[in-house]
């Protein structure tokens, strides 16, 4: 079995859309003569505790062209809105609009009632672009140019970028980087961005998106369900016959912390199952992916060696090493010691197990949750936890 676990990872190395390499970056662009407008919208709920490092990036762009910001206070018992309104006193900067949508009808997930009407309101203003970013997303002053100059100069109708994600616990240290490298792992950035390619995602905090696409797509209708909004969203302009393209960010940040074990489970957790279609055979597929691949190579060599298996231990010993191998670009991207890249296997058992919480917790009935909000499963009302 280690000979398999050895050969699946030749595989990943060199034929998953080199997934580890982290130089997918944004493409290469040009100020356009005459910058298209744009409506930020920023779905949030209870989130005024990241809002004062998140919202001033966003009104202190600075974009040559028109841009507002639509702020969407979903059902927040926090303030959030209220904050939102004072920052913008005393920041200024790009004008702010907050509103509130109320209680999202049956069919809709939170965020995406939310997403639908910043939306609608930005396109009263008649934008060319729109900038879906979360309310824990800190963005550099030129972000939101940048994001437009290759949007224009790609022809492309999504930009995204994957927000570099906070890493300062132990915990966040072991688990972020490999989250980001094994959706990487999942979608490879590079076949997204290839015209023709069905490899479609994005990463929901960073989403430019042109508005005749969005109306063509019927975003976000088409996709008020998804619990992993942002995948559905690139399925959805893709299948429209869109052109998209996500990469790494340099420069746009997750200010939101993990600093327990507990948060990144839930984190992790509340999406998992979804991502398997909710389907038990899909799940014990993957657990026995994330066996052979990640959990044989380690117990190999230890079985190999108290055994004295040579192959054994050697075919392990090699997949470990290439596995090590394919996580230090992503450890570098993160700045973190490269002596962590050994440690992927007990990274990948914690992913694991949850995803098999995420399954129990559907078939328990509490689902997918978002701030708050429970789906039990597609369609469900939600439940205000």
């Amino acid at each position: 079995m280690t000979v398999a676990s050895f050969a699946a990872w030749c595989w990943l190395l060199l034929c998953q859309g080199f997934f580890w390499r982290t130089d997918v970056r944004l493409p290469p662009r040009r100020d356009p003569e005459v910058w298209p407008s744009v409506g930020v919208v920023v779905p949030a709920r209870d989130e005024a505790a990241v809002l004062s490092v998140s919202l001033p990036s966003l009104l202190a762009q600075d974009y040559p062209g028109r841009a507002e910001v639509f702020l969407v206070d979903d059902g927040s018992s926090d303030g959030t809105g209220q904050l939102a309104r004072e920052l913008s006193r005393r920041y200024g900067g790009l004008p702010l609009t907050v509103d509130s949508p109320g209680e999202p009808p049956a069919g809709w997930t939170g965020k995406l009632w939310a997403v639908r009407h910043g939306i609608a309101r930005a396109r009263a203003r008649g934008p060319e672009y729109l900038l879906l970013t979360d309310a824990d997303i800190a963005h550099a002053p030129d972000s939101l140019r940048e994001l437009v100059a290759a949007a224009r100069t790609g022809g492309f109708d999504v930009v995204s970028q994957m927000a570099r994600l906070r890493v300062e616990s132990l915990w966040e240290r072991l688990v972020v980087p490999a989250f980001v490298y094994f959706f990487a792992q999942l979608y490879p950035f590079r076949r997204i961005g290839r015209k023709g390619s069905r490899t479609a995602a994005a990463a929901g905090g960073c989403v430019l998106l042109r508005a005749d696409m969005a109306a063509t797509a019927r975003i976000p209708d088409a996709i008020r369900q998804a619990v992993i909004d942002d995948v559905a969203l690139a399925r959805a302009v893709k299948d429209a016959g869109g052109h998209v393209w996500l990469g790494l960010a340099d420069r746009v940040d997750s200010v939101r912390p993990y600093p327990r074990l507990g948060d990144l489970r839930r984190m992790v957790s509340r999406s998992a199952y979804a991502q398997l279609r909710h389907n038990p055979l899909l799940l014990l597929g993957t657990v026995a992916g994330l066996t052979l691949v990640y959990l044989l190579p380690p117990a190999g060599v230890v079985v190999g060696a108290t055994t004295g298996s040579t192959a054994t231990a050697v075919a392990g010993a090699l997949a470990w090493a290439v596995m090590t191998g394919t996580y230090v670009p992503m450890l570098r991207y993160y700045r973190q010691p490269l002596r962590l890249a050994p440690l992927l296997p007990f990274t990948a058992f914690l992913y694991l197990l949850m995803t098999v919480d995420s399954a129990v917790q559907h078939y328990r009935g509490r689902g997918a949750a978002w701030k708050g909000r429970t789906y039990a499963r597609p369609g469900a009302l939600p439940d205000e936890g």
